[in-house]
């Protein structure tokens, strides 16, 4: 009799569990068809590269205990612009847009936050922001942040406030392919200096490497952190990605002024996100990418996010085709790519409605014959 007894017990706080943890798509919004679509064709033509030549993001990848095989995840990506480009001829709204359509199509693999390594890091850090978020992470849910491209103001010579570089790679490197600098590291400008040491002019003084734009100390820190600068010139704009960094990692619980992390740059046509290479970079868009640990998920990978918003449930389509010095052995969190901003306050302002913590599900297309 105890036995039944505790068995209901057992069963009817399950159902409770499985009930509170439910999921349903919702409203799908906040994303264009278009640029899922050449999204996803820009990773699968990375993909193709083979694993062989870059074992660290071309894989099928895993997600608590759940193993993916790389060939569904390419098919995933064909679909979702197959699916686009059909719509387009047939001159009807994307089915990318309809949830009964996702559904039916693409089976949802839950995501569960790696609770106790955001916990680590929480009592790691001392800022009490990040603290209180890692925290706070839910036992459904991830911690989403967001980052953006850097508009800024640059000079082409140094004159106050614009008196710190974003340089390309140093001379003694041009010409070295990652691998090879790896072999020579020891000897190498690039893994000498931290960025406190740049800032105060190591290279500069030296000679060292190329500047190609000046911007602000604020800037450099912002830029250093997203990646990206954006640098508007006329009728033109110049895009500056980062290229190769100084071999230290990022510091999770450090401010962003107090990283030792420092990247060189390379001038580039537009965005761009994970690449072994700076020469096989993927181009990426607002609001369909995201950033996230590519070594443990695998690249590629279509992940719907669901909130609340005005009342409503939504739900995004996103691809991880980006990663950043945070996401090292990090399945607790994804960086969704925004847009471009000038800064805090107005990326700010057109974000702020963007949830702290979202429902997350990998995609992946079913088997014709299911």
């Amino acid at each position: 009799m105890r036995t039944v007894l505790f068995g209901l017990i057992v069963s009817l706080f399950l159902g409770l569990k499985n009930s509170a943890w439910a999921y349903q798509l919702g409203k799908m919004t906040a994303f264009k068809g278009s640029e899922l679509c050449q999204l996803a064709d820009n990773t699968n033509e990375y993909l193709a590269l083979g694993v062989e030549f870059d074992q660290k993001a071309i894989h099928g990848g895993s997600l608590n205990s759940r193993q993916f095989s790389l060939d569904q995840v390419k098919k995933t990506l064909e679909f979702i612009c197959h699916t686009y480009r059909q719509d387009v001829r047939a001159k009807r709204q994307s089915r990318l847009h309809d949830a009964a359509f996702i559904e039916q199509n693409f089976e949802l693999v839950p995501w569960y936050p790696e609770l106790e390594r955001a916990r680590q890091i929480a009592a790691k850090t001392d800022n009490q922001g990040r603290k209180s978020l890692l925290n706070r992470i839910p036992e459904n849910k991830i911690l989403l942040t967001k980052y953006y491209a850097k508009k800024i103001t640059g000079k082409a010579q140094p004159v106050e406030p614009y008196v710190h570089a974003l340089y390309s790679l140093p001379y003694d490197e041009v010409g070295l392919t990652e691998d090879q600098a790896q072999i020579q590291k020891n000897k190498l400008t690039r893994f000498k200096y931290s960025r406190q040491q740049v800032m105060r002019g190591v290279i500069d003084t030296q000679k060292l490497a190329p500047p190609l734009i000046y911007v602000t100390e604020a800037a450099l820190h912002d830029i250093l952190l997203q990646g990206t600068a954006v640098v508007k010139q006329g009728d033109s704009t110049r895009y500056f990605n980062v290229d190769r960094n100084n071999g230290i990692d990022y510091d999770y619980a450090a401010e962003k002024d107090q990283q030792a992390r420092y990247w060189y740059f390379r001038e580039v046509p537009g965005v761009m996100g994970y690449g072994k290479t700076a020469k096989r970079k993927i181009q990426i868009y607002p609001q369909v990418t995201v950033a996230g640990d590519v070594q443990q998920l695998g690249l590629g990978k279509l992940i719907a996010l669901t909130y609340k918003q005005d009342q409503q449930t939504v739900t995004r389509l996103t691809l991880l085709a980006d990663e950043g010095g945070a996401f090292k052995n990090n399945l607790f969190q994804l960086d969704l790519m925004v847009g471009f901003y000038q800064g805090w306050r107005d990326y700010h302002a057109a974000n702020q409605h963007l949830p702290d913590f979202v429902q997350a599900h990998i995609l992946l297309l079913k088997d014709s014959d299911e």
